[in-house]
């Protein structure tokens, strides 16, 4: 007789979540469509992204050697809260928070945020 054994569930990922968040593809092409404009009015030079177990960062900067600008942050923890994704100023004030990215990429629209 031959007994059925259960598969091995190692590490059981799917029950965890994810080992780190990212961006998806969407969320990617709104971010860098924004980052996009700005490098061509000449206000932001260079990028970086940070993917972590409980957030996704993409940071902009005016020059590689200075401290970011704006972070624009994914945590899916506040997603039935406050919204998953925020706009983070230097000194950390948010300055827009919500569940729609592309709503939340809007606060760049605004004139007195287009260069500090």
């Amino acid at each position: 007789m031959s007994q059925v054994l259960p598969f091995p569930s190692g590490s059981n990922r799917s029950s965890k979540g994810p080992s780190q968040v990212a961006f998806d593809r969407q969320e990617l092409s709104a971010i860098l469509n924004v980052y996009g404009q700005m490098v061509s009015k000449g206000d932001w030079k260079d990028y970086a992204m940070d993917f972590l177990r409980d957030k996704a960062v993409f940071s902009v900067y005016r020059r590689a050697s200075e401290h970011a600008l704006y972070r624009i942050e994914k945590v899916p923890a506040l997603r039935k809260k406050q919204g998953q994704f925020a706009v983070i100023a230097p000194g950390g004030l948010v300055l827009k928070r919500g569940h729609d990215l592309r709503t939340v990429l809007k606060v760049f629209d605004k004139a007195r945020f287009r260069s500090i």
